[in-house]
Formats: C-alpha cells, sequence, structure tokens
C-alpha cells in the first residue's frame, strides 16, 4: 500500500503540465503505480474541463490568472498527460524493463515510453548506481540503486529533493518507503537512507546537489554535484 503521495498542488500542475520536466516525470511515474492520486487527477482534468467550458470555478489556490489561461492551450496539456484508454499495451519486454547486475526491474508505463532516455549506469561509491535520465530542464533526474545493506551517509540538500520508489525497500529516521511511495524534502530536513534486507530502485528529482552534514562524509561535500549530473 503507498502510504506517501504528491501534494494536491503537484498534482494539479502536473496536469497543467506547470511542473519542470523533471518533476513532470516524477510525477507521472506515480500517478502510474497510485490508484488514489489517479482518481484525483480524474477529478483535477474534469474541473479543469468544466472550468474552461464556463461551467465551474477552480478552487482559489489552484486557480490561474485571466491573463495566464489558454483554454486551448490547456486542453492540449490534459490530453497529452492522460493516458490513452483506447491503446493497448504493446510493449516487448526489453521495453518496459531495466536490467541491472542480473536483476530486472518492471517499469510503470511514463518511464517505460521515455526508456530512451536513460543513459547509461555508473557505480557511484559501494553498493550504489546511478543512471541519469535526460529530459531536460535545470533539475536533474536520475535512477539511484542501492543493493541491500548500503546507507548513504547523512545529508541535507541545497534546494529540493523528490524521490520515489520504483521497485524494492528503503528506510531514513521517519519511515520506511516502499513501491509507489512519494517523498519530497527540502533543505530543512537531514536524513540517512538505507537498504536493510531488500535492494531498492528508486528515482530523484533534485534541484540542487546534496550536502553531507556528518563524520567523514563531509570531505565529498566538494565533489557532490559530480554525482548528480
Amino acid at each position: 500500500m503507498i502510504k506517501f503521495h504528491p501534494s494536491e498542488e503537484h498534482l494539479f500542475h502536473y496536469v497543467t503540465g506547470d511542473l519542470s520536466p523533471a518533476m513532470l516525470m516524477m510525477v507521472g511515474t506515480h500517478v502510474d503505480m497510485c490508484s488514489q492520486c489517479q482518481e484525483q487527477v480524474r477529478e483535477m482534468e474534469q474541473l479543469l474541463a468544466n472550468k474552461m467550458f464556463g461551467q465551474e470555478e477552480v478552487p482559489e489556490e489552484f486557480a490561474l490568472s485571466d491573463a495566464s489561461f489558454d483554454g486551448d492551450e490547456m486542453l492540449a496539456r490534459i490530453m497529452a498527460q492522460a493516458p490513452d484508454r483506447h491503446e493497448a499495451p504493446r510493449l516487448q519486454q526489453a521495453a518496459n524493463e531495466l536490467i541491472l547486475e542480473g536483476k530486472r526491474f518492471q517499469l510503470p508505463g511514463t518511464l517505460a515510453r521515455n526508456q530512451h532516455r536513460i543513459g547509461a549506469w555508473h557505480k557511484v561509491v559501494g553498493k550504489m548506481w546511478r543512471a541519469s535520465v535526460d529530459v531536460g530542464g535545470d533539475d536533474v533526474l536520475t535512477f539511484i540503486y542501492m543493493d541491500k545493506n548500503t546507507r548513504v551517509p547523512e545529508h541535507t540538500h541545497k534546494g529540493r529533493e523528490a524521490t520515489m520508489v520504483i521497485n524494492g525497500v528503503f528506510n531514513d529516521e521517519t519511515a520506511e518507503y516502499r513501491d509507489g511511495d512519494f517523498v519530497f524534502l527540502d533543505s530543512t530536513v537531514k536524513h540517512t537512507p538505507e537498504t536493510r534486507d531488500e535492494d531498492c530502485l528508486t528515482l530523484a528529482a533534485l534541484d540542487a546537489p546534496m550536502h553531507f552534514t556528518s563524520g567523514l562524509s563531509r570531505l565529498l561535500n566538494p565533489f557532490s554535484s559530480l554525482f548528480f549530473k
């Protein structure tokens, strides 16, 4: 069961297309995996469609100014995000999987359709691997694979970090995160992600490098941006 979700604001701006390319991919992947958020997205799409045809008002916290509201553009964005319910899934096995270290990971639809954007895998340190996802924009989108019994030293971020679990489980000081969980953190949060008896494949979007905060790991700070470029 998915316990952690994007905020309503994130979902709304996913529907309108007003997120960075990296965050659109992140939120879209979560929506692929989460029936609860799929329902919210459908409701928001309907709300915006009604707004375009003058049937009701968008709630004030999500309202767009009249100057920025373009009905044709909004409809195009909604249709671009909505799945084609008439298209039968015909992906070949290689097109909806990641294979790493002999392990196979099923990709949700949003990632499967953008698999050609996934770069080569590189070992970061210990039992951790990463692969960048080229989606454009200023944010960095990265797959991070942590094998069993792997720990990332305590860190925070100079900006914001969104992480979601594609497969597996990891823990930090706050909670345990499993398939589909979406975690959004800012520079006020310090945490130490780790795996225990299971490995974990995550997708992370960052708008600034991590900043290590404890022990000898602080010596890595001058090089931390290399891990996410």
